[in-house]
C-alpha cells in the first residue's frame, strides 16, 4: 500500500514534465481557441475526454493484449506501473473519443485542431524533455564535442535536438499569421514535425527499423508530410472558390 501511493504522488520526473507540458499547453491553446471560434469550455471538455481515453485505452488494449499474464492477476489492471500500458493504443483511442465529442458536438474539424495545435506544440516540447529525463530517446554513438554519456557510451544528445526543433516550431507557429484557412495551423504543424522527424531520426539509436533497415519513423514521416502539403493545397483551392 505504501508502495502505491508513493508511485501515486511522486511520479517519475519525465511524467511530472508531461503533465506540466499538458498545463501550459491547454493554457496556450485557450487563449487561441475564441479565434478560432471554440470555446474554452468544449476546448477543456474534449482535451478531458481524450486525456481519460488515453489512460483507459491504453491500459485496457494492453491488458487485452496480454490476457494470459492478467487473468493471473486480474487487479495489475489497476496497477500505477506505467509500464503495463500501450501509448500508441492510447492515443488512436484519445483520438476516436475527441472526434466522437467534437462530433456530438458539431465541432468544426479543422477549427478545433487548429484551437488544440497550441497544446500539441507544447506537448512535443514536454515529450522531448522527458526522453531526456527518463534517458529514452536517446541516439547513437558519436564523438562530436556536445555529445552526452549515456548508457555507457558517448551518444548524439538526441533529445536536445528533438527540444530545440520542437520549440522552434512552436515559436512559428504561434506567432504565424492569422489570415490563413481553417486548418492551417494544425496542418503547419504537422508538416514540420514531420520535417524534423525526417532529419532528427538519422541521429537515434533505438529507431524501429523494417524492411532491412528502413526507420518506421521515417517512413511515416513522408506520409504525413505528403499528406500536409496535399491537404494544404486542398484548403487553399478551397478557400479561393468560397
Amino acid at each position: 500500500m505504501i508502495r502505491f501511493f508513493r508511485a501515486l504522488f511522486a511520479p517519475p520526473r519525465h511524467l511530472i514534465l508531461l503533465f506540466a507540458a499538458l498545463w501550459l499547453g491547454l493554457t496556450l491553446a485557450e487563449k487561441r481557441a475564441e479565434r478560432h471560434g471554440i470555446s474554452n469550455d468544449a476546448l477543456n471538455t474534449m482535451v478531458y475526454y481524450g486525456i481519460l481515453g488515453y489512460i483507459i485505452g491504453g491500459r485496457v488494449l494492453f491488458a487485452l493484449a496480454n490476457l494470459s499474464a492478467f487473468a493471473r492477476s486480474p487487479r495489475s489492471i489497476f496497477s500505477v506501473n506505467v509500464d503495463l500500458f500501450d501509448p500508441t493504443a492510447g492515443l488512436i483511442t484519445a483520438i476516436l473519443v475527441g472526434l466522437m465529442y467534437g462530433r456530438q458536438r458539431k465541432l468544426p474539424l479543422w477549427s478545433t485542431l487548429d484551437a488544440l495545435t497550441p497544446l500539441f506544440a507544447i506537448l512535443a516540447i514536454g515529450l522531448s524533455l522527458s526522453h531526456l529525463a527518463a534517458g529514452t530517446g536517446f541516439g547513437s554513438p558519436t564523438d562530436l564535442p556536445w555529445r552526452i554519456d549515456l548508457w555507457n557510451a558517448t551518444r548524439h544528445p538526441t533529445q536536445i535536438y528533438d527540444f530545440v526543433a520542437s520549440l522552434i516550431i512552436f515559436g512559428l507557429i504561434w506567432y504565424r499569421k492569422m489570415d490563413s484557412p481553417a486548418g492551417s495551423d494544425f496542418i503547419s504543424f504537422a508538416a514540420l514535425t514531420a520535417a524534423a522527424r525526417l532529419f532528427l531520426e538519422a541521429f537515434r539509436a533505438d529507431s524501429t527499423l523494417i524492411f532491412d533497415g528502413l526507420r518506421l519513423a521515417q517512413i511515416l514521416a513522408w506520409i504525413v508530410l505528403a499528406a500536409a502539403f496535399v491537404t494544404h493545397e486542398l484548403l487553399i483551392r478551397k478557400e479561393n472558390t468560397s
